[in-house]
Order: structure tokens, then sequence, then C-alpha cells
């Protein structure tokens, strides 16, 4: 497996996991985030990988992050849009609008510049197309109590995914989504130890390894672009997903 790959929030977590799995497959991956230090643990030991301090809500901070790599490789192959946010905890009338457009610039603004910026030298590179696989999340279907701007960020998502599926066919651009829940990183510590239930209980949940949302992406990222996984759901087996609430 090879190709060039750009692969946001490639600091920590997923994106790390991810990012490592693809420079393990023999990819070139752009690591964006906007932590330097750790963009450059998680290439350290390779020679393959492009550290590009990235603020994916910002678009001159991504137009630069796609002049890098088209400087160094001149085309892109797979974009992975992991970076990402929980927000604010409230419901719709809780929140400060500061703390709503925050979560929007990250979760959503951020996938949409980066795929726009990845579009763009998908059609003008040739061979053409490419593939974009973007994070959404088991809130991307089911939201949990106190979580509207996340919830309605990653609700956005699947209408975007479908619309770069659909706009990319005739240039062989293939868009999927892979909605994750309860992979164990440092972000979802906290619902490992007690996470508010619909019913207003605190309830520890279940987690799996992170490990196994890379080898999915990685599955995902090795098909032909003739065949794409459209929508991928992978849990912790007993997370309260199919019927919560």
């Amino acid at each position: 497996m090879t190709g060039t790959a750009v692969v946001t929030g490639a600091g920590s977590g997923i994106g790390r996991h991810v990012a490592r799995a693809l420079l393990g497959a023999g990819y070139r991956v752009a690591l964006a985030g906007r932590r330097e230090e750790a963009l450059r643990e998680t290439a350290e030991g390779s020679d393959a990988a492009l550290v590009v301090p990235t603020d994916v809500g910002a678009p001159e901070s991504v137009a630069n992050l796609f002049d890098e790599v088209r400087r160094a490789w001149n085309r892109v192959d797979l974009l992975v849009n992991n970076a990402g946010t929980f927000g604010p905890a409230g419901a719709v009338d809780e929140i400060a609008f500061e703390d709503w457009q925050r979560t929007l610039a990250t979760n959503l603004t951020g996938t949409f510049l980066c795929s726009q910026y990845a579009v763009r030298l998908m059609k003008e590179q040739r061979p053409q197309g490419g593939r974009i696989i973007n994070n959404g999340s088991i809130s991307a279907h089911t939201p949990r109590p106190a979580s509207v701007a996340y919830t309605a960020t990653k609700h956005a998502i699947t209408g975007l995914t479908k619309s770069i599926s659909l706009d990319g066919r005739a240039y062989d651009v293939a868009c999927g989504q892979i909605d994750i829940g309860n992979a164990a990183t440092e972000m979802t510590a906290g619902i490992a130890e007690g996470a508010r239930q619909a019913d207003g209980r605190t309830m520890p949940e279940p987690t799996f390894d992170v490990e196994h949302v890379a080898r999915a992406v990685l599955y995902m990222a090795s098909l032909p672009l003739d065949a794409n996984v459209q929508f991928m759901t992978i849990t912790a087996t007993k997370m309260p997903f199919i019927g919560r609430g």
C-alpha cells in the first residue's frame, strides 16, 4: 500500500494511530495539527512523515498545509479528516455562542476546508482522483445528553460526506465516513470512568483498543477507487449505543 496522505488531528489519539498505521503501510503522510511537538512525536522514527502545524478552522492555515503537500509530493491520494473536539457540555439554551463557533470551526469547517483543498488537488493531479475518509462519530447517529454543539457538527459531517461522494464521482474522488464509538484514547478517558446517560445516571462505559480503528481506516484506504466504504461503524461491543436513550 503506497501513496500520499494527509491526516488531521495527527498529534494524539485516533489521528496519531491512523497516521502511524499509514506510515507503516508505506504511505508518505502529512501530519496536521495545532501542536508541532506532538506532531513530531507522531513522526518519530519515520522519514516519510511531513510535519505541518495547522489550524484546520483557519483558511490560510489549511491553504499552507496543502501548499506544503503540493511542494513535497505534488499529489494527495488520501485525506483523513480526523481533527475534532467535544466542545462545550450543555443543552441548546446553555452554551455560549463563542463555544458553539469554536466547535463548528474545528469539527465542521475544518473538514470542509481540508476537503476543498484536497479535492482541488485530486482533480488536477494525474492519475486523477483520491479518497477522503471523514471521522464521523456515534454522535452522527445518536446524541449524548448535553452535547448539542458536538452532535450538530457530527450530523453535518454525514451530509458533507454524502455530498463529496456524489460530487466526486466524475473525478474518481471517493468519500466515506467512519463512525467510532468509545475507542480508548486520551479524549475518551473520562467515558471509561463515568459518562452521563439519557436517564440521568452516570455510568462507566466499555472502550476498545484504538488500533482497531487504525486497521479499519487502512482497509477503507486500501480499496481501489471504483469501490468505497460509504459508512462504517466501529464501537465497543457493549457500549450503550444500540438502545441509547
